[in-house]
């Protein structure tokens, strides 16, 4: 079933493809290895490949005659491949035979069957070490593939035999996967898909649902990071797979449409070609940084429009469920009898993180030895002590105390005589707000005077704390806080469920010790190593009961 609507941007999008093949068709020249620079012939190669295969794609996808423009790159992929310099070298370089057999693949889809050439693959496929060294997963579905394309008879496993050893069918956490692994994902879909023509031979148990996921919670990701080249591959993998009506494909097409420039030109993320390759050369930098983009977002454009490829409703299962009470449970509990082995300007922010949890969790009595303590420590203590930890911090921390009947002479003072400030002023600005509504929470302001103080506003969401875009880089240098940041914030913004949220709070879990601390900090210092664990289970208990409220709203409605 066709989900899309007549106006729904159709036009435009075939506008996308117009443009970038025509931008494409006026540089043809630098595919051609023969023309190329001695440090550039592998990189036009590849290019070579590229572009045949797009034009390939194009024959088959589309029944119409190729435009002037994709004519014309054909023409100057077969005038390559005809000549014996370019042809003969697989016979020479067999471990690139993908180059070639790309090649040739590409002319036989569009009618231009060359016999010799078909000979060379042939022999080269059956000689012993082309077609057998061993290839990563999603590579050896891409020989497959490429061998499939040229119709030439292999000894090799099936597609469904090599798909449940790829990264695409055991659930990877997405906030690990780098560039080079996404790639891995598309292309592994690309070809379990054949472009969209067939249905994958899922692996037993594989739900396609979770495939669509992972996609779109990709696509958040690389939309994040305005990268191209990935955001349009993971949108031709949803068209290959028949989804059109889903919000994230939208973005992707808003994302490249505004991404093109005048010409048909779609930049490159940052590495695409190495810089040396390109010194003192604009031109070149020009093509070599766009021109595989400009390929995808043709690529996209032309599967949006195929009447070939499939077209189906998006699948959807429900997430799964995450637990978070017993971590959640661990955490506080160790964070409440680590504190109080500290200061109180350690134990103070750990007490608050701990009557926060212990609330979430329905048993307030978890916090009362480390809160009862603390209480009797600062009962003295000067307005600065609790002035320098902030309304967040000493807020909560007073909650805890009035539900366990606790009191604290101190804090008492130092709430009443903030709330009586407040009480003075004609206006707070937006960034107080919060600390208002926490003096109503407490008693000590009534609402019709917050509301004046407020202009009824409420207290405006905080700006995230990680950023989507940075999670990798969270993850890979092991900023536990700014992982529990996003996850409290995302779990707060209704978005506890998503595939995103889900990894990340996965990843935290497992930095879970059997104590219930959070965080392994790879150093031999005691007291620096309880420190980052006192800071990173503290982040992670405030972010673990954002997700346990946030599920508990979900399952018993609002």
């Amino acid at each position: 079933m066709d989900t899309t609507q007549p106006g729904d941007g159709s036009s435009q999008r075939r506008a996308v493809e117009t443009r970038a093949v025509a931008w494409l068709a006026a540089r043809r020249s630098l595919i051609d290895p023969a023309e190329a620079a001695a440090d550039r012939v592998l990189f036009a190669r590849k290019a070579l490949i590229e572009t045949a295969f797009l034009v390939g794609l194009r024959a088959r996808l589309d029944p119409e005659p190729l435009d002037e423009a994709y004519s014309a790159l054909l023409d100057q992929v077969g005038e390559i491949a005809a000549r014996p310099s370019y042809r003969e070298l697989i016979a020479r370089d067999e471990a690139a035979l993908l180059l070639y057999a790309g090649t040739y693949a590409a002319l036989r889809l569009c009618g231009r069957e060359d016999p010799e050439f078909r000979q060379l693959i042939t022999q080269a496929a059956a000689g012993g070490y082309a077609a057998v060294f061993e290839r990563i997963p999603y590579r050896q579905l891409d020989l497959l593939h490429t061998l499939e394309l040229c119709g030439v008879a292999h000894p090799l496993p099936d597609v469904a035999d090599v798909l449940p050893f790829t990264l695409l069918c055991n659930e990877p956490n997405v906030v690990k996967l780098t560039d080079r692994d996404i790639y891995a994902v598309t292309h592994t879909l690309f070809y379990a898909t054949d472009f969209g023509l067939r249905e994958p031979d899922w692996p037993r148990g594989f739900d396609p649902a979770a495939a669509v996921e992972l996609l779109e919670a990709l696509l958040v990701l690389t939309l994040g990071q305005r990268n191209a080249d990935l955001v349009g591959e993971l949108l031709c993998c949803l068209l290959c797979l028949g989804v059109r009506d889903s919000v994230e494909a939208h973005r992707a097409w808003a994302f490249l449409m505004a991404a093109q420039e005048d010409d048909g030109r779609v930049n490159g993320p940052a590495g695409v070609v190495h810089p040396g390759l390109a010194d003192g050369d604009d031109a070149y930098r020009h093509w070599a940084t766009g021109y595989h983009t400009t390929i995808v977002a043709a690529l996209a454009a032309l599967l949006d429009r195929s009447p070939k490829v499939l077209r189906k409703p998006r699948p959807s299962a429900p997430p799964p469920r995450m637990s978070v009470e017993q971590p959640l449970r661990q955490a506080v509990t160790w964070l409440a009898d680590t504190g109080l082995r500290q200061e109180p300007a350690v134990s103070l922010p750990a007490a608050a993180a701990v009557a926060h949890g212990a609330a979430t969790l329905g048993e307030p009595g978890l916090a009362r030895p480390l809160l009862l303590d603390l209480s009797e420590r600062l009962a003295d203590a000067d307005p600065e002590v609790w002035q320098e930890h902030g309304m967040e911090v000493v807020g909560e921390f007073a909650s805890g105390l009035r539900t366990l009947g606790i009191t604290c002479a101190s804090l008492d003072l130092f709430l009443k005589s903030t709330a009586a400030a407040v009480e003075r002023l004609d206006r707070v600005p937006p960034q107080a707000v919060h600390n208002v509504q926490r003096l109503v929470g407490l008693g000590l302001l009534s609402p019709r005077r917050a509301a004046a103080l407020t202009g009824g506003a409420g207290a405006p969401h905080p700006a995230p704390e990680t950023a989507v875009a940075d999670l990798p880089g969270a993850w890979k240098d092991y900023h536990l806080g700014h992982l529990a940041g996003y996850v409290r914030d995302a779990a707060r913004a209704g978005r506890a469920q998503h595939r995103i949220t889900r990894d990340v709070v996965s990843f935290l879990l497992a930095q879970q010790r059997p104590c219930g601390a959070i965080g392994r900090p790879a150093c031999d210092d005691p007291s620096d190593r309880e420190r980052a664990m006192l800071s990173w289970t503290r982040s992670t208990v405030i972010a673990l009961a954002a997700v346990h409220t946030a599920r508990d709203a979900v399952l018993t409605g609002p």
